[in-house]
């Protein structure tokens, strides 16, 4: 009988070894960025980088440049900090840098969807089709009823509505958006009070397994929570089955076309139901704690609630005393756009990853050229390098609702670094192949919330001092970011008399 424990433990040996040792010979060749591998073999810096990723790569600016190669966990990334070099990444003619293939592989191992071919360009195609122009209108129309029969009930305002209720900011915005928006996507059966509930149970386990997701896309997870992660994909996977869906009403137009794609390409149901799992969470991951920031920092700077409530009152007039408002009025509030891009640009960090095929030659603004080498990943973190950027946004920690207008009450849209105009000055919906094409969606969700919440209710901060809370610094990175705790606030219904 073989001594199999010996014989794993040395084979164990054996791999880390290998895997150290590539770390340790990995040298910077003529004309790479500089090479940051760190102290710990394989990992590098992968601690430090979790810990706080802006002030990692704040250290790794200071120490190297605009251009820099960390070793993280075993793989090599190469930050770009310098925006006015971001064009050759974004554009990338020559298709040497591959967003597909990283997406592919994490949605397999976060949703359990196995990519077919055209998948990615059929979500742009179906987006373009129903997620703007007439397909948007239906959508908004249809989102603005769900929040009304979310926020209200299905009966109505209720005689205590306009009594003071008291709840976190965030989880209220967080469980009133996804609720909404999961009904306006997915459909309603017979039964709306059991639709409701089902919806606030859902969401319940939508934040458990969103607790788990950063420390779960580095595969830092123990024992148990990978087998709590298991057990709630495996519910999203039956909640959100095309099964379900055939008992349903009004499952959305984009919906629908992705899954006739779907069924068209062969796929089987159950990994449709994956892919359900999968657009819940890019259609409802971020819209309401980006819309916790918007009305945290509304309630924080009474000059920016009262410009926006007058504008609603122009915009909407008598029929803002209705939830049920034309929402055509969302292409004329040009103070709540720029509420909303500030509220963005503090609170959305993602982070732009292209995987490197071939060895690529990236040249910089200021004309100097770095040699990428394959299988390495190009990383970009606009937070940091775009959105905080004084000489792009001066001022640039601090909350400015009027940003993004121009004097004459218009967009603006001219913004400099270095005395050169700076085409992406804000970046929290990606760019390029990797720009979000539900983000129309969700900027209309958020802008439906907030004018609803602002027009038809009194709000007020449980502790109007209370400070911003910081982030949560496992948030960097991925998406809008999230409080480090939550905020206390108060709400009643407005008397419409």
């Amino acid at each position: 009988m073989l001594p199999w424990g010996p014989v794993l433990g040395a084979l164990l040996v054996v791999i880390v070894g290998y895997l150290c040792l590539v770390g340790l010979l990995r040298q910077r060749r003529p004309q790479e960025p500089p090479l940051d591998k760190g102290s710990v073999p394989w990992l590098g810096h992968a601690m430090a980088f979790r810990k706080n990723m802006p002030e990692f790569l704040k250290q790794m600016r200071a120490k190297h440049g605009d251009v820099f190669t960390v070793q993280l966990g075993g793989q090599y990334f190469t930050f770009v900090m310098d925006p006015l070099s971001f064009g050759p990444i974004l554009k990338d003619v020559k298709r040497k840098l591959d967003f597909v293939e990283y997406a592919e592989k994490l949605v397999l191992k976060v949703f359990g969807y196995q990519s077919v071919p055209g998948d990615h360009r059929m979500i742009h195609s179906a987006s373009t089709k129903h997620l703007m122009g007439n397909g948007l209108e239906d959508l908004n129309k249809t989102m603005r009823d769900s929040l009304s029969l979310v926020i209200l009930g299905p009966a109505g305002p209720r005689p205590e509505a306009s009594s003071w209720h008291e709840d976190g900011l965030f989880h209220f915005c967080y469980n009133v958006l996804f609720k909404a928006g999961y009904l306006s996507l997915f459909g309603y059966t017979k039964d709306t009070e059991q639709d409701l509930l089902q919806a606030e149970e859902l969401f319940t386990q939508f934040r458990k397994f969103d607790r788990l997701f950063p420390r779960f896309v580095y595969s830092l997870l123990g024992p148990r929570e990978w087998l709590e992660v298991g057990r709630l994909q495996r519910l999203f996977h039956k909640t959100l089955s095309v099964k379900e869906n055939l008992e349903k009403d009004g499952v959305s137009n984009w919906i629908a076309y992705m899954l006739q794609f779907l069924r068209e390409q062969g796929v089987a149901p159950a990994m449709q139901d994956k892919f359900n799992f999968m657009m819940l969470w890019a259609s409802q991951g971020n819209t309401g704690p980006t819309s916790f920031w918007a009305l945290l920092f509304l309630l924080k700077h009474p000059e920016a609630m009262q410009a926006l409530r007058k504008e609603a009152a122009q915009v909407l007039g008598e029929a803002g005393q209705s939830f049920t408002f034309d929402v055509s009025a969302l292409q004329r509030t040009p103070v709540l756009d720029s509420v909303m891009e500030e509220t963005l640009r503090l609170g959305a960090a993602p982070t732009l990853l292209r995987v490197v095929h071939d060895d690529h030659v990236l040249t910089m603004a200021s004309g100097e050229e770095y040699r990428l080498r394959s299988g390495d990943i190009v990383a970009l973190f606009p937070y940091l390098s775009v959105h905080m950027d004084p000489d792009i946004h001066p001022e640039p920690t601090a909350f400015k609702y009027d940003r993004f207008l121009n004097p004459d009450g218009s967009r603006k849209v001219d913004f400099y670094k270095a005395g050169k105009k700076i085409h992406h000055y804000t970046m929290p919906w990606g760019s390029g192949v990797s720009m979000c094409p539900g983000r129309f969606l969700a900027l209309s969700e958020m802008k439906l919330f907030v004018l609803l919440m602002i027009t038809h209710f009194d709000l007020e901060l449980v502790d109007p001092d209370v400070p911003v809370p910081p982030v949560d610094p496992q948030r960097w990175g991925f998406g809008t970011t999230q409080p480090s705790h939550d905020v206390r606030f108060r709400y009643r219904l407005r008397s419409l008399e």
